[in-house]
């Protein structure tokens, strides 16, 4: 009997396609089994820079740090010491700290403690008193726009020329 992977990877290559080799269980680029729980930290000490970088959560991220390069998550944090300049999208987001750039969210819960100055596209805002917020608002008529893309291959393709 013919190996599936083998079939597949022959089709794919008769077609001058590439195929993607396989990733052994554990390997350190196969895609992660625990996606879509926990939290994940940047933490104070660090500082993410680059071009066409996009960090990308399953679940809920946390940004103590500073980033340059857009973020893609379900419930993005940015606390008081953290920021970033780029795009911020999410389902919720919620800033104690700094946004320059752009945010697309359902929800976005903006803090005494921010300072944001961005175009805001989203469903529900909230700005609390003390807030600086500067930039564009505007409240999605179409929700599926504000839906985070959380698959990691889409933005591979635009960063593969890169390594």
């Amino acid at each position: 009997m013919a190996n599936p992977q083998t079939a597949q990877n022959g089709g794919i290559m008769g077609m001058g396609l590439r195929p993607t080799p396989p990733q052994a269980p554990g390997s350190p680029f196969a895609a992660s089994a625990n996606q879509g729980s926990g939290l994940s930290v940047i933490g104070t000490d660090l500082t993410i820079l680059g071009q066409n970088i996009a960090i990308i959560s399953q679940n809920k991220l946390q940004i103590d740090g500073d980033v340059r390069g857009d973020v893609v998550g379900k419930q993005v944090t940015i606390s008081s010491e953290g920021s970033v300049i780029g795009t911020v999208s999410a389902e919720r987001i919620e800033v104690h700290g700094g946004i320059k750039g752009a945010i697309r969210a359902a929800v976005v819960v903006v803090h005494p403690t921010a300072e944001v100055d961005a175009d805001i596209l989203h469903q529900s805002l909230s700005v609390a008193e003390g807030a600086l917020l500067e930039g564009s608002l505007k409240k999605s008529k179409d929700p599926a726009e504000l839906v985070p893309n959380l698959d990691p291959s889409t933005y591979a393709s635009k960063t593969s020329a890169l390594v």
